[in-house]
């Protein structure tokens, strides 16, 4: 049987299904010519990750397909209702990338409070003549420690980013709509651990409390945060968005920004991928990746493994 990764696997995960019996195919197929590609080669498991979409279109015209596969916890660009009624197994790995995503939302957080993002902008181009002048502009940094983390969406990913926030000593409250709280063990190298109990709270509690806010929401049909909800929060808030575009309006962040509501934000997903608006990217307030929260060499070993260990399950 034949696998196709569309948008890659890890070594170890090409190993694992090779070992149990699989070809696996590494081909990156454009989406027009997917659907050909998937019944001449007969493809058996499609594996995605966030550039391939799989829909309605693709699953009646791939009879041969069994499994479809994604790579990380969201799973937006597959019709997975309608895969299931096809009687197609629809799979993903929720927990292998939370550990990657969470230190990304520090290294934003850490890059904002520091003035990082800005500085690396400025210092290759005026760093030998104006070196002075750079210091006193990045000379106003805060710390994280004693500082209120507020989570937006309590899951895997949230949970994660809490014992962070924990290690670093932040006093950190959540919100969601499904999770009542979560007991947090933050281990630490030598096998001892601190467990802490975080019951979540209202939404409007977290906006108004948080010095930084950090998002863990699925993709969303409307703006989980807008103009309202930045005219709830602190002055001088700041805000990470390393789950999903759309999930903050970025026309009423860039205002928020503008007038002093927020001090910086740190984006690693938006609403125009994968052409993110001019405004968002040349914003000096806006620390800036590319959508690669789960990119690491660790969660991508994870991934591929977990991949191939379900598949391995459902189909020998």
């Amino acid at each position: 049987m034949k696998v196709l990764a569309n948008d890659g696997i890890s070594k170890s995960g090409i190993q694992a299904l090779e070992a149990g019996g699989f070809e696996v195919i590494t081909t990156t197929v454009a989406q027009e010519q997917l659907i050909n590609y998937i019944n001449q080669n007969d493809i058996t498991v499609l594996l995605v990750r966030s550039a391939t979409s799989v829909r309605k279109d693709l699953i009646d015209a791939c009879p041969n397909l069994k499994i479809i596969g994604r790579g990380g916890v969201g799973m937006d660009n597959i019709d997975v209702d309608y895969a299931k009624s096809k009687g197609l197994h629809v799979i993903n790995t929720p927990a292998a990338s939370s550990q990657s995503v969470a230190e990304l939302v520090f290294a934003h957080l850490f890059s904002g409070v520091r003035f990082l993002h800005d500085a690396n902008r400025n210092m290759p181009l005026d760093g030998d003549s104006k070196f002075g002048a750079l210091k006193k502009a990045y000379a106003k940094g805060i710390e994280l420690r004693g500082k209120t983390l507020g989570i937006v969406g309590f899951g895997r990913i949230g949970q994660e980013v809490a014992k962070i926030g924990l290690g670093v000593g932040m006093k950190v409250i959540a919100t969601d709509l499904f999770i009542k709280g979560a007991s947090i063990s933050v281990d630490i190298f030598d096998g001892q651990s601190l467990k802490v109990d975080i019951k979540t709270i209202d939404f409007d509690e977290v906006l108004a409390q948080s010095d930084f806010i950090s998002v863990h929401v699925p993709a969303l049909k409307s703006y989980l945060i807008g103009k309202a909800e930045f005219d709830k929060m602190k002055n001088g808030v700041s805000i990470i968005n390393a789950a999903r575009g759309g999930v903050i309006d970025e026309v009423a962040l860039i205002d928020a920004i503008e007038s002093g509501k927020v001090a910086f934000a740190g984006l690693d997903t938006f609403e125009n991928e994968p052409k993110p608006a001019v405004k968002v990217l040349m914003n000096p307030a806006v620390s800036l990746t590319p959508h690669i929260g789960a990119a690491t060499n660790e969660a991508q070993d994870r991934i591929g493994t977990e991949l191939a260990s379900q598949i391995i399950s459902i189909l020998k």
